[in-house]
């Protein structure tokens, strides 16, 4: 499997982001799932707010349609690797249960 490019967010996304944990009370798991981004990335930012640094940096940032796209990206990849087990499991199961077939 391919990895991903280094993921740069806008400051926007990461100021929305911090502002769903410390002033909406959403928990860093349940919002870092939401915005399908790490639990780690999150707390970074958490801890960067709170000490008062800003978010600008000077690298290139990810458009929201780049950051969707990479987001599905994962998500493809992640459903063939559970489509891929579902079918040996299918096989396995389906070797038991043919005629003649020993247990």
């Amino acid at each position: 499997m391919n990895k991903l490019p280094r993921q740069e967010y806008t400051v926007e996304f990461k100021e929305n982001a911090v502002k769903l944990v410390m002033e909406q009370g959403m928990s860093t798991g349940m919002a870092a799932k939401r915005l399908s981004i790490p639990n780690q990335t999150l707390d970074n930012w958490i801890r960067k707010a709170k000490a008062g640094k800003s978010f600008k940096s000077g690298g290139p940032t990810v458009t929201d349609a780049q950051a969707e796209i990479a987001r599905l990206m994962r998500e493809n990849a992640e459903l063939r690797m559970e489509r891929d087990i579902l079918k040996k499991a299918t096989a396995y199961f389906a070797k038991g249960s043919l005629p003649g077939a020993r247990s």
